[in-house]
């Protein structure tokens, strides 16, 4: 029977769009499920703020009456005037093995952006850089991360098959914790503290590190992240938005920020104990146990062995001058103490030669690479 694409229009639509992702991939073990409740507030438009610049619209591909797949059709307005581009995004896209679902979804994703005035379809991308991005191309045997998509080795074929070329690669590394601060890497800390006259802030209150330096934490993002692919500045609205969400749940002590002299941040580096056996074990639901796991592996003193890298952002002024150093100096002997065995880097584009530079003095091993897609409308 032919593939049948219907918009998401009811709250329960949205409930199959959401959870089709992790009925597609339930019995593999590499998979890590989206967290549902998260997935809700990021698709609800009187909730994430990044509607304030974006529009979207989700489909559901159906064959003989079945879901076969889904994808979300988006434009990111603010990265289109930042970029000078016309571009649709697809994002959230999963499909059986079946290149009639594959082609109608990818139709209606251009269809809808052509519509609307755009020239080119990009993806898989989010919202925003804050959302997962990039299809998975090297791999597919490896545990997937919170913060990341997992699909199947079919999934860049068919994207291939449709005409679509690589628009930018992102590389990930795990990065084994060593058994004691690199002497080199402790040498250069100290000269860039002395020289620079920069300072380790350590919190141990959430409510305290978001009033003296939560806005400053993401207007640093906005100034790292600038130059990166697609990127679009966080507004006020979503700074304020990720400060309530993000750092009352975080781990402290996992969590480094370095000053200057005036006390304004220059670095920070954010990690957290991976969630992807957590989430697996919940199948992505809070309730009615889901959160006794993600408890568990966030506090619990049996935590995972993986350490996730979500966040590291350098002052544009004091990127290449070791200032990475002095914040893993700070933070390698919190993972040591809290036993964990190597850390996922999470996406670093490929070309981005900075980020990739402050893993040379450690054993890494680069076990995943993700692509993003372009093609021009019509082609």
């Amino acid at each position: 029977m032919a593939v049948t694409i219907k918009k998401v229009s009811t709250k329960r639509e949205l409930k199959k769009f959401i959870r089709f992702n992790y009925l597609l991939y339930k019995d593999n073990p590499y998979s890590v499920p989206d967290l549902y409740d998260d997935m809700l507030n990021t698709f609800n438009k009187k909730k994430n703020a990044a509607f304030d610049f974006c529009e979207a619209d989700y489909f559901m591909a159906y064959k003989d009456g079945k879901p076969v797949g889904r994808v979300a059709a988006i434009i990111n307005h603010r990265a289109n005037q930042t970029w000078n581009k016309k571009e649709v995004r697809f994002g959230w896209i999963d499909f059986t093995d079946d290149h009639e679902v594959s082609e109608a979804l990818i139709r209606t994703v251009e269809q809808w952006g052509k519509e609307r005035g755009m020239t080119h379809i990009q993806g898989p991308l989010g919202f925003t850089d804050m959302d997962a991005e990039g299809m998975l191309i090297e791999g597919f045997d490896q545990l997937s991360t919170m913060a990341t998509i997992y699909n199947a080795p079919y999934y860049p074929e068919h994207m291939e098959r449709m005409g679509f070329v690589k628009d930018a690669d992102w590389v990930e590394y795990k990065i084994y914790i060593p058994d004691s601060i690199p002497e080199k890497h402790q040498r250069i800390s100290q000269l860039i503290q002395q020289k620079y006259n920069l300072k380790i802030k350590k919190y141990k209150s959430s409510k305290k590190i978001a009033k003296e330096y939560g806005q400053e934490i993401f207007e640093l993002v906005n100034e790292a992240y600038t130059p990166l692919y697609g990127y679009s500045a966080l507004t006020q609205k979503q700074i304020d938005q990720y400060v309530k969400m993000y750092l009352p749940i975080l781990d402290l002590r996992m969590v480094t920020l370095i000053t200057d002299a005036e006390d304004k941040l220059v670095a920070v580096g954010i990690s957290m104990p991976s969630l992807a056996h957590a989430l697996q074990k919940s199948h992505g639901r809070l309730l009615p146990f889901g959160w006794y796991y993600l408890l568990k592996a966030l506090f619990f003193k049996k935590r995972s062995k993986i350490l996730d890298l979500l966040l590291v952002a350098v002052k544009p002024e004091y990127q290449n001058k070791g200032v990475n150093a002095l914040l893993f100096s700070d933070l390698i002997p919190v993972y040591q103490k809290l036993g964990f065995e190597y850390a996922e880097s999470n996406p670093e584009l490929e070309l981005n030669g900075k980020v990739q530079a402050q893993w040379g003095y450690f054993r890494t091993e680069q076990h995943k690479r993700r692509r993003a897609f372009i093609k021009e409308i019509g082609k």
